[in-house]
């Protein structure tokens, strides 16, 4: 019989071919993508990792190297670039 812990649909059925026959392995889900927290677009250049492998990645392959990185996508920090000069400009 399967474990308690291994029922639950946050652990992902994996089936792998061994010689004996098929095996199912159990693994952890994957996070949803990161999205953007103005318009909603999903982030490039973000990985979507569990906590502990986040850990283990270098703080520049975490997020892209520019102001709101990992927050913004790259279309909505642009027309806020833009917004700023604008007001600066009058």
């Amino acid at each position: 019989m399967v474990q308690g812990s291994r029922k639950s649909r946050t652990m992902r059925r994996v089936h792998r071919k061994v010689t004996s026959g098929s095996k199912v392995v159990y693994e952890l889900r994957k996070p949803s993508r990161p999205i953007c927290g103005n318009c909603g677009a999903v982030l490039n250049g973000v990985p979507h990792e569990r906590p502990k492998a986040m850990q283990k990645l270098p703080k520049t392959q975490k997020r892209p190297q520019r102001p709101f990185g990992g927050v913004l996508c790259s279309r909505c920090h642009r027309d806020l670039v833009l917004l700023e000069a604008r007001d600066n400009n009058e």
